[in-house]
């Protein structure tokens, strides 16, 4: 009877829900400058009754409905928007669903205080800023936001070739991601003279091969990428004598991640050793693997079979892209967590700048979330 209250009330506000996604995509802001996005969705949680608690030195903040028990269930969703070029303009663009996101939790908390029944287990709501920058989720926890919680569960829209409309997944496999920055440090010289000089793109050549020809013994995915070089001035008959370059790494599980990192570092002194030159690199942020939790899976795919039916529960996708939400679980081994993966109709892809989807489907994954949040909160 309480799932279905859940799902009757989001039903009948189908409307008051794309409304309020339209206008929280209006708002796009960039990571850490969530303002006026958090202040929307504070105002929308207090006027209907809902604690609210705000911390200082960034915008996200957490509501609550409390329980009987100290132990608490939470939903998650991110608020910020990459900043990226969008028909010849370079502006805040919610093209990755956070939007959406902070959608689907904030009508997930307004339908479980219709209910107006104290639930066994306290019920959090985190509202996090900056997944963008990767930094969102350590400064929620620093800040105590999972304090109690035991259990998490994150929402994450997916593109139509993953998840197809009408359709949810229990779980997202992301992959771990880190990215490092180096500088090679050659020998200038005339290129009529090539042999008294140390020719920093040669180098930058042969440390391409040498990660391309890493193999992990761990049975997983991988990718390492030089994206960025930079060498050389507007003469064009001078050998450059210093490159930086910025490697994309990635890997599908953390002790994948752990071993890519040692023979990216290898294959980085070899070109050096080998080309007579110095290279310095030093790594950037780092963001986790999803590690798969069985017992919130299971609570998510019975809270899709609920809403959409059995028949439209799908596999746990897998995807190399990264995201912060699997810091949570990993600072803190309390936390068990899982993300579901919406299906909605979204082309062409995420962070496409014209990106685009089927708000319908909010209803349907307010419509999990709530239920699955409800069901957690009075399981043993």
């Amino acid at each position: 009877m309480s799932k279905t209250k859940l799902s009757t009330f989001l039903t009948e506000r189908q409307d008051e829900i794309i409304s309020t996604y339209n206008q929280l995509h209006q708002l796009a802001e960039p990571s850490w400058q969530e303002e006026k996005t958090s202040q929307f969705l504070v105002d929308a949680l207090q006027k209907a009754g809902i604690m609210v608690k705000r911390f200082d030195g960034h915008y996200g903040f957490i509501a609550e409905i409390p329980g009987e028990q100290e132990e608490v269930v939470g939903l998650r969703a991110d608020m910020d928007a990459l900043v990226q070029e969008v028909d010849g303009v370079v502006k805040p663009n919610h093209s990755c669903g956070h939007d959406a996101h902070s959608t689907l939790v904030l009508y997930s908390a307004l339908a479980i205080a219709s209910m107006g029944i104290t639930p066994k287990k306290t019920i959090r709501f985190l509202f996090q800023p900056a997944e963008e920058k990767l930094g969102g989720a350590m400064k929620m926890i620093e800040d105590g936001a999972l304090k109690s919680v035991t259990q998490l569960m994150g929402v994450h829209l997916r593109p139509e070739m993953e998840v197809p409309f009408g359709k949810a997944a229990p779980a997202i496999f992301h992959g771990a991601t880190t990215f490092l920055k180096g500088t090679i440090k050659g020998l200038q010289a005339h290129a009529a003279r090539p042999a008294y000089g140390k020719n920093v793109i040669e180098a930058a050549t042969v440390l391409v091969q040498a990660l391309q020809n890493i193999r992990l013994t761990a049975n997983s995915g991988f990718s390492v990428k030089m994206t960025q070089l930079q060498a050389g001035g507007e003469t064009s008959n001078v050998i450059p004598d210093r490159a930086t370059f910025t490697l994309d790494v990635r890997a599908q599980t953390n002790e994948g991640m752990d071993e890519l990192r040692e023979k990216t570092d290898h294959a980085i002194k070899y070109s050096g050793e080998l080309m007579g030159v110095d290279i310095v690199a030093e790594w950037g942020g780092f963001v986790p693997a999803a590690v798969p939790n069985e017992s919130m899976i299971k609570l998510a795919e019975q809270a899709i079979t609920d809403v959409l039916g059995a028949e439209n529960l799908t596999e746990p996708c897998v995807t190399p892209g990264g995201e912060d939400f699997h810091f949570y679980p990993l600072k803190c081994p309390t936390v068990q967590s899982t993300m579901v993966g919406l299906g909605c109709g979204l082309k062409p892809v995420l962070h496409h700048p014209n990106m685009s989807f089927d708000t319908t489907a909010l209803v349907y994954g307010a419509q999990i979330l709530a239920t699955a949040a409800w069901e957690a909160a009075h399981s043993t």
